[in-house]
């Protein structure tokens, strides 16, 4: 792929920023139509959270699969496969007749969304192959985020408020068919040289402890934590993750090499970015409710007033990128830890809600904190990896962000679900809602403690330490051939949401 011309390289850039743009839009206009699904399908606050927890449960189950199937079947061949099946899955979801099917539909979704991501990282990484180069590309990929976060609150409510809710999956099908067609003609094929075995094992594990323990998270406030239904999915839940543990030890090449945990920034990128992407989907949450049920705004005016923590997302996700290139990814992770932990407070402490001046002073903190935790997650994730095994940590990391959001989702809302639905008072919601500012300031305050602990030469050392490992019992880790070459900048510019 070398040979490849400047404008053809571009080319395939912009067909992996289209599936970017899909997947991440996709994420942002929902949360603007939740009040509208929960009027017309007679939805309960858990059955929202199902909308979103569903996509995400799934896309984070299936992301290193699908990574170990392009680098095995081909990239190009996965990476349409994945536009088909996520082109049909929006088109699903916009017929759903009721709220279960919709569930089903966004499950269909995200199936095809594991292919997508993930499968274009490769795609860019292989395509340009000169550091500097594929810094820039990487960098682009990443702005694509910030811009669909941006846009995406705007575009979604002006869809929801003029046609309504199931224009939101419209826009999805004619952009995948494009891409789709793009890809057919000028995307050349590339596959691993030694690609890893699939674990089905180690692989059905992780889809029962993810789905048992959101389960069990999400139903609580209504059948009751003590209720047999809930106890079952709990002990599942630790039963799924004491097998994964046993079985991955054992296995030549599992899924997740457990020995990935010895590094602390690997442990603490993975960290972060459960929190910081717990975090994320815990206000947008809160936030899209509040706006359209308590202050009774229209789909399109809360996304207007979403702009601030946006526009700050977009702003500084590049900033972030230029700060870990240089100065490494510590103060990117203490101020995002900061900015995040003072929004959270702010709205717990102080009522920020009382007045549009501080609700929007804790909008901009919170979007500076986002868009500065970003870029260092998957940097922290692969420092002092040897680079065959930068692919696969940088997947952890794409992984670890789908598990925070869905259990951000299923954490604020079971917190929510007393005060969130749309006939409560404006006290009712916000008692209802001030413990959950409380676990979004903790979130923040999680990332500023591990970016202290998990940056400095203590750190370092755990991570050279954790190469040795592989280095000298002669193995061939797990995700060789998935990304290498990337450079130093390649986790200052992975934003993938």
């Amino acid at each position: 792929m070398s040979e490849l011309g400047r404008r053809r390289r571009l080319l395939v850039l912009a067909i992996c920023c289209m599936s970017l743009l899909i997947v991440s839009l996709d994420a942002t206009i929902l949360n603007v139509a939740l009040p509208s699904i929960q009027h017309d399908l007679h939805a309960s606050v858990s059955g929202m959270q199902w909308t979103i927890d569903a996509y995400t449960l799934v896309m984070a189950s299936l992301l290193m699969l699908s990574g170990s199937m392009a680098d095995r079947l081909g990239r190009r061949r996965v990476f349409m496969v994945g536009l088909v099946v996520f082109a049909l899955g929006s088109l699903l979801c916009s017929l759903a007749p009721g709220l279960g099917w919709l569930v089903v539909f966004r499950m269909v979704q995200a199936v095809g969304g594991s292919m997508l991501n993930p499968v274009a990282m490769s795609i860019i990484t292989n395509t340009f192959t000169e550091p500097r180069e594929r810094a820039r590309a990487i960098g682009v990929w990443g702005g694509v985020v910030g811009i669909s976060m941006a846009a995406g609150p705007v575009v979604g409510g002006l869809l929801v408020q003029s046609v309504g809710w199931r224009s939101i999956f419209w826009i999805n099908v004619p952009i995948g068919a494009l891409a789709l067609f793009l890809t057919l003609r000028y995307v050349p094929e590339s596959r691993a040289p030694r690609p890893r075995r699939v674990d089905p094992v180690g692989q059905l594990l992780v889809i029962t402890l993810l789905g048992s323990l959101t389960y069990a998270i999400i139903e609580a406030p209504n059948a009751g934590w003590t209720s047999p239904q809930i106890l079952v999915f709990v002990l599942v839940a630790l039963g799924s993750l004491a097998g994964l543990l046993a079985y991955e030890r054992r296995r030549e090449e599992p899924l997740l090499d457990l020995r990935f945990f010895h590094s602390a920034p690997f442990s603490g990128a993975t960290v972060v970015a459960v929190c910081a992407f717990a975090a994320l989907a815990g206000f947008l949450f809160i936030n899209t409710l509040y706006l359209q049920n308590i202050r009774g705004l229209s789909a399109l005016d809360a996304g207007f007033y979403m702009l601030p923590m946006a526009g700050m997302t977009l702003i500084f996700a590049p900033v972030s990128g230029r700060l870990v290139g240089s100065h490494g990814p510590r103060p990117s992770l203490l101020c995002a830890g900061t900015a995040m932990g003072a929004s959270g407070v702010l709205f717990a402490a102080f009522g920020a809600q009382s007045t549009n001046a501080l609700m929007f002073t804790g909008y901009v903190l919170f979007g500076i904190g986002f868009g500065l935790v970003n870029a260092p997650i998957t940097n922290t994730a692969v420092s002092g990896m040897p680079r065959t095994q930068a692919g696969v940590a940088a997947a952890v990391a794409s992984t670890s962000r789908q598990v925070g959001q869905s259990l951000g989702v299923a954490v604020i809302g079971a917190v929510l679900a007393g005060g969130a639905h749309a006939t409560a008072t404006t006290d009712a919601f916000l008692a209802a809602a001030r413990p959950a500012w409380w676990i979004i300031a903790g979130c923040g305050a999680a990332v500023l403690l591990l970016g202290v602990l998990t940056t400095g030469r203590w750190a370092q050392e755990t991570a050279r330490r954790t190469a040795a490992l592989f280095d000298d019992d002669g193995t061939r880790g797990p995700g060789q051939g998935q990304g290498q070459g990337r450079g130093k900048g390649q986790g200052a510019t992975d934003a993938r949401p």
